[in-house]
């Protein structure tokens, strides 16, 4: 298979996309931090602390999304590099290491998401737990 300059330069697009979609999840997710950081000052609880935990474990997943993209896109210049120099083998092997990277980030990202999703769960059924106490206290009441 031939490689040319403008194979690896096809993913410049969709990895610089791809990083800033990273970037805004990460600022998404610290303010979500300091929100329930105050919040668990005021009234601490175990949903809030189970949430903070999983916000933890995003915040690492984050990062290493980031690092893997950073890192596919990094080798992909050099990738470029190397074909331009003339070395095609070299370029061949980066670029799939590239690849290969990028792969790994957007898995990480997909156990991100999921890991987001239950997030929210536990938020809902947070409200609905909620809910279903206070029309408890009103048939108490009545």
């Amino acid at each position: 298979m031939d490689i040319s300059l403008t194979t690896p330069a096809l993913l410049f697009p969709a990895v610089t996309f791809l990083l800033v979609a990273y970037t805004n999840r990460f600022l998404a997710l610290g303010s979500r931090i300091r929100q329930l950081h105050d919040r668990y000052l005021e009234n601490p609880n175990d949903v809030l602390l189970s949430q903070i935990k999983s916000l933890r474990h995003r915040v690492v997943l984050i990062r290493n999304m980031q690092f893997f993209g950073v890192g596919g896109l990094f080798l992909c210049v050099f990738c470029m590099f190397l074909l331009f120099a003339g070395n095609e083998l070299g370029g061949k092997i980066t670029f799939a290491i590239s690849l290969i990277m990028l792969l790994v980030s957007l898995a990480i990202s997909l156990r991100e998401i999921l890991l987001s999703v239950e997030a929210l769960n536990l938020e809902l059924s947070s409200m609905e737990q909620s809910k279903h106490s206070g029309k408890e206290k009103l048939h108490v009441k009545q």
